[in-house]
């Protein structure tokens, strides 16, 4: 299981990527970055993005599964864990980038995500979401 260096090398292979960082949503603080930062400060990046994902996590409209009043609590078939963050995933459009955030879920109470920046000409959105869903899944922390 790849470590927080190794999963922003990888992330840092897909085409289009300018630059990726993990970041503690909570305190602001970049947890590793590679490549290159809008505005060129990774440091007030992570504080941006993190209070972006702060707002999308704690917001209760933002925050809704998108499940009918009445229905029974997922069972330990697949359904979520609990532990999961209520959003999955951001993305933000500008005119020449994409900015992904995407939610670390682990055993404890994660405050953690990954924030890919792609350039919006050379980079594949689609493919960058599911790539680093699978990147954030296997994520080691600690």
């Amino acid at each position: 299981m790849p470590g927080i260096d190794e999963s922003l090398l990888d992330a840092m292979r897909l085409q289009g990527a300018r630059g990726a960082s993990v970041v503690d949503w909570i305190s602001g603080l970049a947890l590793g970055a590679v490549g290159d930062a809008p505005g060129g400060d990774v440091e007030a990046t992570a504080a941006e993005t993190a209070e972006l994902a702060r707002l999308a996590t704690e917001s209760g409209a933002l925050a809704l599964t998108g499940k009918s009043p009445g229905r029974p609590p997922d069972d330990d078939s697949g359904g979520p864990s609990g532990k999961e963050p209520p959003v999955q995933d951001l993305i933000i459009t500008n005119a020449d980038s994409y900015h992904l955030l995407r939610f670390v879920t682990t055993t404890f109470d994660s405050t953690v995500f990954v924030h890919l920046w792609l350039d919006r000409d050379e980079g594949n959105l689609a493919l960058a979401r599911i790539r680093l869903a699978e990147m954030a899944d296997r994520l080691v922390l600690g």
